[in-house]
């Protein structure tokens, strides 16, 4: 998982991770320090993290297993913002991992190119993300694909934005595997959430 891997990274580095919010550069202190490291600094460490040809970051558990029997009826792509550095260490990353799956590097909210990947296909689309802003963006500019809210750090989970009648929310590959599953089945044709 993300946090946690970065978590380790930012560490080594003598920096410690305070999660008190759902906001990743204001997590980030140095030992003894009341207020969070510089948005700036947080955001150079970031990028070493995504450049690091090995970095560590622990699947969420049940990732691969859930999108592993999702793809024997269905596409799976991997739509990332990895930090431009970082795209070859994140494709050596999932494959390693057991995510044989094509990857996407865009920039920004993701409504653009899930509108534009779902534009290719005739049936249903599942739509999985952690932030609430791709969540909603999706929603505008793709509306008709199925959006589920997944925070794999169960530590981020109390401070996470969350809009559940908006998009489902499930934080567990073992539930939202089959909850994406039905989503997409063909006789649901093109669901609106």
């Amino acid at each position: 998982m993300f946090m946690r891997g970065f978590e380790r990274f930012v560490g080594g580095h003598g920096l410690e991770m305070r999660i008190e919010r759902f906001a990743l550069f204001q997590s980030l202190f140095r030992p003894g320090d009341s207020e969070h490291l510089d948005v700036a600094e947080g955001r150079k460490l970031f990028d070493a993290f995504f450049a690091a040809d090995e970095h560590d970051i622990d699947p969420a558990p049940g990732a691969a297993e859930a999108l592993a029997d999702l793809a024997r009826a269905a596409s799976v792509v991997i739509l990332t913002n990895a930090p431009g550095p970082g795209r070859d260490a994140r494709r050596r990353w999932l494959t390693r991992h057991g995510f044989p799956y094509p990857m996407i590097v865009s920039s920004g909210l993701k409504g653009p190119p899930v509108k534009a990947l779902s534009a290719r296909t005739m049936g249903a689309v599942a739509f999985v993300d952690d932030l609430l802003p791709n969540l909603e963006s999706v929603a505008t500019d793709a509306p008709d694909v199925r959006r589920f809210q997944m925070v794999a750090d169960e530590r981020l989970r109390p401070f996470a934005p969350v809009a559940p009648e908006r998009h489902t929310v499930l934080h567990e590959w073992t539930d939202l595997g089959p909850a994406i599953a039905a989503a997409i089945a063909p006789s649901q044709g093109r669901p609106r959430r």
